[in-house]
């Protein structure tokens, strides 16, 4: 309950935290406004400048909090264990090596016959 809670509080920062970013204007601006350009005087003659500063400095420190309590979160849930985790352990490392092949009683050795040499 808590993790999801968190997860939803970490989503919405995110999509305020990309907001923020991309309604704030390029430091080169102003350069437009000076030459007869119209300049931004919504949020006064500074513009959203100081509003949305601050409010991406608050952001991304809710930001950093809840990326931090969902990794320690995650490390102390018990997720599904890993594909490495999951294969069977052998019980060494290397392959034991096959034990010699004993000759059955029919196979002989070339040029020899079941009755002997003559």
């Amino acid at each position: 309950m808590m993790y999801t809670l968190i997860v939803v509080i970490h989503v919405f920062v995110c999509f305020l935290m990309i907001g923020a970013i991309l309604l704030q204007s390029g430091k080169g601006a102003e350069i437009g406004a000076s030459f007869g350009g119209s300049s931004q005087t919504v949020f006064g003659s500074r513009g959203p400048a100081n509003f949305l500063s601050k409010l991406t400095v608050v952001v991304a420190a809710i930001f950093m909090v809840t990326s931090f309590s969902l990794a320690i979160l995650a490390k102390q849930r018990n997720f599904s264990s890993t594909v490495i985790d999951m294969q069977p352990k052998s019980e060494s490392a290397t392959p034991a090596a096959a034990p010699p092949a004993q000759p059955s009683e029919n196979s002989h050795p070339a040029g020899e016959t079941s009755e002997g040499n003559h």
